[in-house]
């Protein structure tokens, strides 16, 4: 009887497992669905929000477009919006975000010295999403005891 519970527990982490890379191939981002954990970009996306991403690198950044992107020395991304963009002659693309609902740009959130983001920066492009489904995501990370409840 444990045997089969065991079984079956490996085959569910398995059947996630094998989802979310398949999710990570298919949408070309590194991480296909993130939550929402601040209230940066309300009105657009509230704290919760479920937020499906995609980052085909050959779809150009384009201003108002909202992306998720990672800066040195953070380790959760960001979900901001495009408000400037900077093209070189050369092609290379450099831009700037804010979110929605904060009052001044996001430089002071980029490491020293970084006053613009590139194309690497990026984890993916918002591209739909389902609101407050995140909600368990953020309760887990606010109440850890809650986690042992579960």
């Amino acid at each position: 009887q444990l045997y089969y519970q065991v079984l079956n527990f490996a085959m569910i982490v398995s059947s996630a497992l094998m989802i979310w890379k398949g999710l990570i191939v298919i949408t070309g981002s590194e991480s296909p669905i993130v939550v929402v954990l601040s209230g940066s970009m309300e009105p657009a996306f509230h704290r919760g929000d479920l937020l499906f991403l995609t980052n085909f690198h050959d779809d150009p950044i384009r201003a108002g477009e909202i992306v998720v992107f990672k800066v040195e020395g953070r380790d959760i991304p960001i979900v901001h919006r495009v408000i400037k963009i900077h093209e070189k002659e050369n092609g290379n693309i450099k831009f700037l975000t804010k979110g929605d609902n904060n009052e001044v740009d996001d430089r002071g959130l980029y490491k020293e010295g970084q006053n613009w983001l590139e194309k690497k920066d990026v984890v993916g492009r918002a591209r739909g999403f389902l609101p407050y489904v995140g909600m368990v995501t953020i309760i887990m990370n606010d109440y850890p005891k809650f986690k042992v409840c579960i």
